[in-house]
């Protein structure tokens, strides 16, 4: 009687338990992060009597959490590579806002500018022609100043962001830590601690959202977390907390790094993988860094080109122009923290190189106390000297200082630029239009000599100089012995050994003998009325400066970079998401609460419930039967 009692008592609590486990499924369904739970039930050991084994019910042997690790381990890290790439696609929409076109856009700034020369060309006397040149100057440079104090704010905000990262990270890996002391505390009673379990991979998952990590079992109860490869963020129950700092060799630029009790290591983000941190620091350190050097590069080619042309002609007084913009001055290159001399790096632009500039940061290290090796950061390639004036992808390097063999300096030529470039003068009376060389052909010509085009090198003008032809395709020169060859439509230089210098003359058209042209500086009345230097500097609009594109369209190509950058960046993030989701639906297909299925297994049990109990009833009906016919 009692084993049937027994039987029944054991199977109601069975039954009891597993519609408990059921409906915590059930009440848990939506809680992000938990696991289904499944009463696995045994066989009680059967009793052995003359007539075989007799059943003696069920035993609860656990309550098992459906969980499977691999794919909770692959939907973590997918999760981090989508968040990186995320993270980093939202960032460069935001810098692509910043290079928008449009009659608001740099650009139209920019070509306004060169277009205004047109007006003065017509009219170089007008002083209104002159003021609206100055005054389309002047927004050119805003816009540039307005991009770079953009780029700026841009910069300090990814900086907020990574701190309000880092501190989210700092309160994840606590709560790891936390965790991992409960369940090896917990560790000893021999059962699974699902919630718990739970917990930590649900805040491992969190984690994961910020910086990638790979975990290892500690057999104690406890994981080890590891970020960039081998820093360990949580080593059983003490987490390591990150932290913001600023990068000693660009003070513009944002690091993370690991605290050990008083050291730190920097986190590369090469090396964190994933997660949100990830992905900013990928966008500040690749993406922002061109964005500024694109932007300060324009503002470098434009004002160097535009500066020597105008250095070039003469104002509305006769006087030689100076700069039309305010130079920009290259901040000097600042040594790393391990540097043993006391070496020093200057850098300028190169004049005759400007279109060679290239939109990149670079490194200077040094072989040997004398010599060095430029390397261009934005490829890692090892840049060779120009042959002729040694310049450096169009930079002018200027050591200084006695430095010493593996000392390195960061070079950020285009850190500035945008930011301060500006008008240099204020009176349209000094917009150098005027060309200061003029052409004077012979009184007496017979040939249909003309000037197709006449270019001043260098300011000031040398002394006249008179080409008097002996043929029709020789000439002699009045400062130069000899007799020289004519090519209609090949230029004449004033001094062939240096062509930067005086004048380059262009004729077209058949000489005669005898004919002339007298070329020297120009008189103050052809200087007022001459805009020959207005014209070279329309002339610009066509001069390839950036990668091969020309003046007017850098800053198309500018959007373009930008552009093609933020369309690869977004369908990468789209893949790594989808990949991402694909896993999650994976492990949750697993781990997942199925409420249908819940619900037939909530019946199934109900019955099994309401049998046990029948089984006791009829076992105590069973009992006061013996109980009464023994009373009589």
């Amino acid at each position: 009687m009692s084993n049937l009692l027994n039987v029944g008592t054991r199977a109601l609590v069975a039954n009891e338990v597993a519609l408990q486990t059921i409906g915590n499924n059930i009440a848990n369904a939506n809680t992000v992060g938990y696991s289904r739970q499944t009463t696995v039930l045994q066989t009680v050991e059967g009793q052995f009597s003359g007539g075989g084994y007799i059943g003696k019910g069920v035993d609860i042997a656990t309550i098992q959490r459906n969980h499977n690790e691999y794919l909770t381990r692959q939907a973590a890290l997918s999760k981090s590579v989508s968040a990186s790439d995320i993270a980093r696609a939202n960032k460069l929409l935001q810098l692509e806002d910043i290079f928008t076109g449009g009659k608001n856009g740099l650009g139209a700034a920019v070509t306004d500018m060169m277009n205004a020369f047109s007006d003065v060309a017509s009219a170089p006397t007008d002083l209104t022609a002159r003021t609206v040149v100055l005054t389309r100057a002047d927004e050119a440079a805003a816009r540039f100043n307005d991009a770079a104090t953009q780029l700026t704010n841009l910069q300090t905000g990814l900086r907020t962001e990574l701190e309000n990262s880092v501190d989210a990270v700092n309160t994840l890996t606590s709560s790891i830590a936390a965790v991992n002391l409960q369940l090896q505390q917990a560790r000893g009673n021999g059962q699974s601690p699902n919630d718990l379990l739970d917990k930590r991979d649900n805040l491992i998952s969190q984690l994961n959202q910020y910086i990638q990590t790979t975990s290892i079992d500690a057999g104690d109860g406890t994981v080890t977390l590891f970020a960039a490869s081998s820093q360990p963020l949580v080593l059983g129950v003490k987490s390591n907390p990150l932290s913001v700092q600023t990068d000693p060799q660009d003070n513009t630029k944002t690091q993370v790094a690991i605290n050990f009790g008083n050291q730190t290591a920097v986190l590369s983000e090469d090396m964190l993988g994933g997660g949100e941190i990830a992905g900013m620091l990928k966008f500040q350190n690749k993406d922002l860094a061109e964005g500024v050097n694109l932007l300060g590069r324009m503002a470098v080619s434009i004002t160097t080109v535009l500066n020597a042309q105008h250095q070039l002609g003469l104002d509305l007084d006769g006087n030689a122009g100076g700069n039309l913009f305010s130079p920009v001055n290259m901040p000097n290159g600042v040594g790393a923290t391990f540097n043993t001399g006391t070496g020093t790096i200057g850098i300028s632009v190169d004049p005759a190189n400007v279109a060679k500039l290239a939109a990149s940061d670079y490194t200077v290290t040094y072989t040997s106390a004398v010599a060095f090796t430029v390397t261009r950061n934005s490829d890692n390639t090892v840049v060779t000297p120009d042959p002729v004036t040694g310049s450096y992808d169009g930079l002018l390097i200027t050591p200084g200082g006695t430095p010493n063999s593996g000392d390195s300096f960061l070079l950020r030529p285009y850190s500035n630029a945008a930011a301060d470039i500006g008008i240099a003068f204020a009176s349209p009376r000094q917009l150098a239009v005027a060309s200061p060389v003029q052409a004077a052909m012979g009184t007496t010509n017979t040939g249909s000599l003309s000037v197709a085009n006449l270019t001043a090198k260098s300011v000031p003008i040398p002394a006249s100089v008179t080409l008097t032809f002996t043929g029709a395709n020789t000439y002699t020169r009045s400062d130069i012995a000899g007799t020289f060859t004519y090519n209609p439509g090949t230029a004449i230089p004033y001094d062939a050994a240096n062509t930067a210098s005086g004048w380059s003359l262009t004729m077209s058209g058949a000489a005669q003998i005898g004919d002339t042209i007298t070329l020297g500086p120009a008189n103050t009345s052809y200087a007022k009325l001459n805009a020959g230097n207005a014209d070279a500097l329309m002339d610009l609009r066509d001069l390839a400066l950036f990668d091969g594109a020309s003046l007017a369209d850098g800053y198309a190509s500018l959007m373009s970079q930008v552009g093609v950058r933020v369309q690869s960046v977004q369908y990468t993030a789209e893949v790594s998401k989808s990949i991402a989701d694909n896993l999650e639906t994976s492990r949750t297909g697993v781990s997942g609460v199925n409420l249908d299925e819940e619900a037939a297994k909530l019946l199934q049990y109900q019955q099994a419930y309401q049998a046990s109990s029948k089984m006791i009833q009829i076992a105590q009906t069973i009992f006061d039967s013996l109980m009464a016919s023994v009373g009589r």
